[in-house]
């Protein structure tokens, strides 16, 4: 492509890099020059215009845009018209967004004129969210550098993993000075967790917070669940407390105690296994009383959608895992104390 300053009555068919008023002529930015612009341009007096030519295989803003988004869209994704070089990408249902991010950053190596831009890896949208746009910076690019984007997107980089309505089973244990009213509004707070995905409370039971009688209602309320979900009345602060001792007994395994994650730094996954499918079991951290954002959401949001959540993932959530303040769990950061 070629780009520059040039005689207006050489412009003819190029693309006018700026916008022009003067005299009656209006030539929009991008624009095609037309004979009728030429004519305008003359009758204003201007003699030389910026604008860009295209060059043999070049490929327009708009054309490469919506070739590369159409290549970049994996399930559950919509592309939207390109304008002005621009290609939105939007969920077409609630779910969890998956990324192939270094087919993406190989993408933006390629050439600074193509870039992709999406919301982080895993997180939760809804249908209708814009969850990324491609933008083509120059008017045009060379088809071999558009055909090089579209090969390394050939696997579909951004995809969104459908939410799946799910059985939840809630297990919230007591001790004296605990009052009703904080398990209730605990379960408020899961309940609009759940709602994107249409999962559903199934059964909600209370147990002493002892790990005996812990561990029979988890055997009990897995058979029952896709995911478990226990609610301590004291966060879990080792592998061999009363959650995590319960899960066990009950014939459980844990596979990750803590997170780096904070607000979730406390918090329990394992797993129950009954007539060979997995039952997920959640100890929840104290901050997942609370509706703001905390690991338990990250954890929760890909179960819902189906997608198993491995020691290794948690581990890897540490870059970007210090989330916003909780000033309502009991201790803030700049405290003493555990956190939960």
């Amino acid at each position: 492509m070629k780009f520059g300053r040039m005689p207006a009555a050489e412009a003819l068919g190029g693309i006018a890099a700026h916008s022009i008023r003067q005299d009656g002529l209006v030539l929009k930015k991008g624009e095609i020059v037309s004979p009728d612009h030429l004519t305008g341009l003359k009758t204003a007096g201007i003699e030389t215009i910026v604008a860009a030519t295209l060059d043999a295989g070049d490929v327009g803003e708009d054309d490469a845009a919506a070739q590369l988004a159409g290549a970049i869209a994996g399930k559950n994704v919509r592309v939207q018209k390109p304008f002005t070089g621009r290609a939105n990408i939007f969920a077409t249902c609630a779910g969890v967004l998956k990324l192939d991010v270094p087919a993406l950053d190989a993408i933006n190596d390629i050439d600074e004129s193509m870039t992709v831009a999406t919301l982080p890896p895993w997180r939760s949208v809804v249908e209708g969210e814009m969850i990324g746009t491609i933008k083509i910076i120059p008017f045009a690019v060379s088809g071999a550098m558009l055909q090089q984007g579209i090969a390394v997107s050939s696997k579909a980089p951004v995809s969104v993993v459908a939410f799946k309505p799910l059985r939840v089973g809630v297990i919230s244990t007591v001790l004296p000075g605990l009052k009703p009213t904080v398990i209730t509004k605990t379960l408020k707070v899961l309940e609009t967790r759940l709602a994107p995905a249409q999962a559903s409370i199934v059964k909600d039971v209370r147990s002493p917070h002892e790990t005996n009688a812990l561990a029979s209602e988890i055997a009990a309320l897995a058979p029952l669940c896709d995911i478990v979900v226990v609610f301590g009345a004291s966060a879990i602060t080792d592998r061999r407390d009363v959650i995590p001792a319960a899960l066990e007994l009950a014939g459980g395994e844990i596979e990750q105690f803590g997170m780096p994650v904070d607000p979730g730094n406390l918090l329990l996954i394992g797993r129950m296994d009954h007539q060979g499918q997995r039952v997920h079991v959640l100890g929840a951290p104290g901050c997942a009383r609370s509706p703001r954002e905390n690991g338990f959401d990250w954890v929760l949001h890909r179960l819902l959608a189906g997608i198993e959540v491995t020691a290794c993932d948690i581990r890897r959530m540490g870059a970007g895992g210090l989330l916003m303040e909780i000033v309502d769990r009991g201790q803030l950061r700049d405290g003493q104390g555990h956190d939960e």
